[in-house]
């Protein structure tokens, strides 16, 4: 059954402005806003608010279609502007390229009446009435864009109770979850951060009657986040700070630490910068580990970072990377050799050096801070994550970066700058242990991307993530080098996989 229709009250332009910003944020690939009312209702008024939003343009010119018919705009994401006016029957549509602006993009359609039967089945109703300055809008549409466009409304409203002054809401580059992140532009203040992050529900069990996120101990509202970020802090490293928090509803507004990352002009690793990142850890890995952190009402434990977590992850490779690269499933005899072989290499960390484990400490998540000093030049984000583990495991994380290549030599130039700085701060640092620990985390840690990037693009349609996998082949192979090893890499080798990439 479709909700209901929601109504929303403008009271003035700079009302409709507002709310085709708040639309814009709820948009996605595949929505076709079909824009209904009388001549001056507002529909050409609200399309252009929403197109200057989307390309972050306040003076990008957005001409009414009315005798072009289409115009078209190359943004973050794509739109096409529609006005059926002039069109003498619905079959005109086809020509117009509705279907191909839907595939890529977005559409606004105005005077949708004029094909109504030939639009797509989902489409969103935007019925606009009123006269002079305010407008009723009338919205009839699917659930799930109901659901997204209330959800960005409740983002306004969070800001509006935490934020004296207007601000302007803009999409920022999220990260593969279901998270999502605004850069928010108070009236003459710097700009901060909004954290979206619904509380996501648990899922069907996988095993042991517990979902998958309770096994791989995902975080599943903000309440991680804002432990770790609040402890980091207080550790001396630069997460940033909270500012505003709902965590109810899942909304954070936190300290915008900077826009310059961790690589250098051509996207290749600054040594510099990533030489930092690694003094960090260090530096983490010196001190005590986290106890129970109060969060509001409630207090956050952090999870160990358990074989049973480790295992799932690893089983990623075998459920989706290698069927994906084979065409075929695994068979149930060569998963459970694969399966094996990790829990004796589980077993093996069991003396490991444990610290806390940010789990995507990587340059997409690493920022450099020119003007500042010491740990306060890294800015640190996407943490929620964290468990306590094997020291090695973020180590490897940066020394392996997913997203860009770390060429070796560097690679090897970091492991040793780790290892000298941990041996600098005092007696005790077993070498040899971190060596072997780093081995098999780093390619627990390959398995598990090899799988999930492949998962991105065959279950969530994000196909990007496979540029990433020879990259992510190259590392497993070269961290299968290890003696501890030597069995998985047989395992690897008669699975067509590891060597060959090398």
């Amino acid at each position: 059954m479709a909700p209901a229709p929601l109504r929303v009250e403008l009271e003035n332009p700079e009302a409709t402005a507002l709310f085709a910003e708040d639309v814009s944020l709820a948009l996605k690939q595949g929505d076709c806003l079909c824009l209904s009312g009388d001549v001056g209702a507002g529909k050409s008024t609200f399309a252009r608010a929403l197109i200057r939003a989307i390309a972050d343009d306040p003076d990008l010119e957005a001409p009414s279609p009315t005798f072009t018919l289409v115009q078209s705009y190359q943004l973050r994401l794509p739109v096409a502007h529609l006005d059926l006016y002039r069109i003498g029957s619905p079959e005109e549509l086809d020509e117009l390229g509705l279907d191909d602006a839907l595939a890529e993009g977005a559409a606004l359609v105005e005077w949708p009446e004029k094909a109504l039967e030939l639009l797509p089945d989902d489409k969103v109703m935007m019925r606009f009435d009123g006269i002079g300055d305010s407008r009723t809008v009338t919205i009839s549409a699917p659930e799930p864009f109901v659901a997204r466009l209330e959800r960005s409304r409740a983002a306004r409203a969070f800001l509006a109770a935490n934020l004296d002054r207007p601000v302007v809401r803009r999409h920022l580059q999220g990260d593969a979850s279901s998270r999502t992140y605004e850069t928010i532009r108070p009236q003459g203040q710097d700009p901060v951060i909004l954290m979206n992050a619904p509380r996501q529900p648990d899922g069907p069990p996988v095993r042991d009657g517990l979902p998958y996120s309770q096994i791989a101990h995902l975080a599943e509202d903000v309440v991680p986040f804002v432990a770790i970020a609040r402890w980091l802090r207080a550790q001396g490293f630069a997460a940033p700070e909270i500012l505003a928090e709902d965590l109810d509803q899942g909304f954070l507004l936190i300290e915008n630490l900077g826009t310059e990352g961790v690589l250098d002009t051509d996207g290749n690793p600054d040594p510099e910068r990533y030489g930092l990142a690694i003094d960090c850890l260090a530096g983490l890995h010196g001190k005590e580990l986290p106890g129970p952190l109060p969060v509001g009402n409630t207090v956050h434990y952090v999870p160990a970072y358990d074989p049973r977590a480790m295992q799932i992850e690893v089983e990623l490779l075998t459920d989706w990377y290698l069927p994906w690269r084979r065409g075929a499933a695994v068979p149930e005899q060569e998963r459970q050799q694969y399966l094996v072989l990790w829990r004796e290499l589980f077993g093996r960390l069991e003396n490991a050096e444990k610290a806390l484990v940010l789990r995507d400490y990587h340059s997409p998540n690493l920022i450099w801070r020119a003007g500042k000093t010491g740990f306060d030049r890294l800015g640190i984000i996407d943490f929620q994550d964290a468990m306590i583990g094997p020291a090695a495991y973020d180590v490897a994380s940066l020394c392996q970066d997913a997203r860009v290549t770390v060429d070796p030599d560097l690679a090897g130039r970091l492991l040793e700058r780790y290892i000298a700085a941990r041996h600098a701060a005092g007696p005790g640092f077993d070498e040899a242990g971190f060596r072997e620990a780093y081995a098999i985390m780093a390619a627990q840690r390959a398995a598990k991307i090899l799988g999930i990037f492949v998962r991105l693009k065959q279950r969530d349609g994000k196909p990007g993530y496979l540029r990433h996998l020879p990259r992510m082949e190259a590392y497993i192979a070269a961290s299968l080098a290890h003696p501890a090893l030597q069995p998985l890499r047989n395992w690897f080798a008669k699975a067509g996989i590891g060597q060959s990439e090398s």
